[in-house]
């Protein structure tokens, strides 16, 4: 774990990274290495001074002071210093929220999971400590924010980066009761409750296994009179596509399935650590997709725990199965004010919008235009997405009351999807975010390390702040 210390010097830290802003004056000492080496402060960019001392960086941060300008000056920062064990930030002109936003980046840019291995990873950053030089008042209260943030994008990327062998629903109930520490309340509904409740297309899919499905009740106290904002997210522990089995190919990527449940437990460790008033529920869906003799097939018929029947087509189909249940045991025992569930749901999103950003869809406009603010804010990009009423015909079934996908694998499934999932919310306002192209990265950058991105976490942390702390918009 990465430590951290806020203070007027550094004389431990082996580096010094100093922000930029793009056509600002650079201090004297530093002026003519930068001059020398045409470093102007565009963002991503960096110019390395050899003192006696120590290395110094000055980052390009570009022409603006945002909190994701200076976010991703401190990421790039570690990328440009992979073997720096100790690494200062030098924030003493900046503002609290952007010095904080500066030790995030490089928090988050820092990681790299270890735990697996015998042998060291090379590329690993060796990254142990960071200091950020500023003695500006309120920076310890951003950082408290902004550290609350990383903690719980860190929680989601090891549940994430955790292979499918150790990480099953019994045992990701585990790490979850973890979270009591910082006053999460957990409870799980067990293969017999979930009979009881009548949640039978999540059943169904974690029938095939030998690891039973689980329903996880997230939550957390709260001093507002409000009605909760609920999470829900889609924890397919791993994917097989049950009897209509995945190609192998790539199929070793179906361990991060469960990076929507994954996002909604860390966003609910962020609001604990820094005390959110917020009233906040997440409900998880968790279950393996296996191939067994139980394995539910195409053509059955499903009746959810809405009531409505759902005809089978697609096996691997799973995420809206289990999404429907949480969705509407959610809404009926939560009578929520928001809804919101992720899901690494779809292929066809990677498809529409690349790995830049998550597919957003829904039924409030205000709603999504709260979701889409807080993920700019903190570099989660999302676009909305269309749910027309020709996706709504693409899942009208012949025998039931709708189908869980048209038949054919070339079809523009991640709106059909949210069609699908759109039947089980009512009126409630309600995002729907296909994070499938964003759960991991396969290919470094100087804002992320290869692996598990914990996307979504820190885009619901500030939506809460941003929209529902205030008890007069609740």
């Amino acid at each position: 774990m990465l430590k951290f210390r806020i203070g007027s010097s550094a004389p431990r830290a082996t580096a010094l990274a100093v922000p930029v802003l793009q056509g600002a004056p650079i201090t004297e000492e530093w002026r003519a290495a930068a001059e020398a080496g045409g470093f102007t402060g565009k963002p991503e960019t960096a110019c390395e001074i050899l003192t006696g001392e120590r290395p110094v960086l000055l980052m390009g941060v570009g022409p603006h002071a945002t909190e994701a300008a200076y976010r991703k000056a401190g990421a790039t920062a570690v990328a440009h210093l992979p073997k720096t064990r100790r690494l200062a930030l030098d924030a003493r002109t900046l503002l609290p929220v952007l010095g904080a936003a500066f030790m995030q980046g490089a928090a988050l840019r820092g990681w790299r999971p270890a735990h697996l291995r015998s042998i060291p990873d090379p590329e690993a950053s060796a990254l142990a400590a960071i200091d950020l030089l500023s003695e500006k008042p309120g920076i310890e209260a951003a950082w408290q924010a902004a550290h609350a943030a990383w903690r719980g994008a860190q929680f989601a990327r090891d549940l994430v980066t955790e292979p499918s062998n150790t990480l099953t629903p019994k045992t990701f109930v585990e790490r979850l009761e973890l979270l009591e520490k910082a006053g999460v309340q957990v409870s799980v509904l067990k293969r017999r409750e979930l009979a009881r409740e009548g949640l039978g297309a999540l059943l169904a899919v974690g029938r095939g296994s030998e690891h039973p499905p689980r329903l996880v009740i997230l939550r957390l106290e709260s001093a507002m009179e409000a009605a909760p904002v609920v999470f829900v997210g889609k924890g397919i522990t791993f994917d097989t596509g049950g009897i209509c089995v995945k190609p192998a190919n790539r199929m070793w990527e179906m361990r991060a399935d469960m990076a929507g449940a994954a996002a909604c437990a860390g966003a609910m460790l962020a609001l604990a650590l820094r005390g959110s008033p917020a009233p906040v529920v997440a409900i998880l869906a968790l279950a393996e997709n296996a191939l067994g003799a139980e394995s539910y097939r195409p053509s059955d018929v499903l009746t959810s725990f809405s009531g409505k029947t759902i005809e089978v087509i697609d096996t691997d189909a799973e995420g809206r199965l289990v999404l429907a249940d949480a969705l509407a045991w959610a809404i009926a025992r939560h009578k929520p004010q928001a809804i919101i569930d992720l899901a690494t749901l779809t292929g066809s999103i990677v498809t529409a919008l690349g790995h830049h950003m998550a597919g957003l869809f829904t039924n409030n406009a205000a709603l999504a235009a709260d979701v889409a603010a807080a993920g700019e804010a903190v570099g989660e990009l999302v676009w909305r997405m269309p749910i027309g009423d020709t996706h709504r015909e693409d899942v009208a079934s012949d025998i039931a009351d709708l189908r869980n996908c048209k038949p054919g694998r070339m079809q523009p499934d991640a709106c059909q999807a949210a069609a699908f999932l759109r039947e089980f919310v009512d009126d409630t306002p309600w995002v729907h975010l296909d994070i499938a192209a964003m759960d991991t990265a396969e290919d470094a950058t100087d804002q992320q390390a290869i692996g598990a991105t914990g996307f979504g976490v820190r885009l619901l942390d500030r939506l809460i702040a941003q929209r529902f702390e205030d008890p007069h918009r609740a």
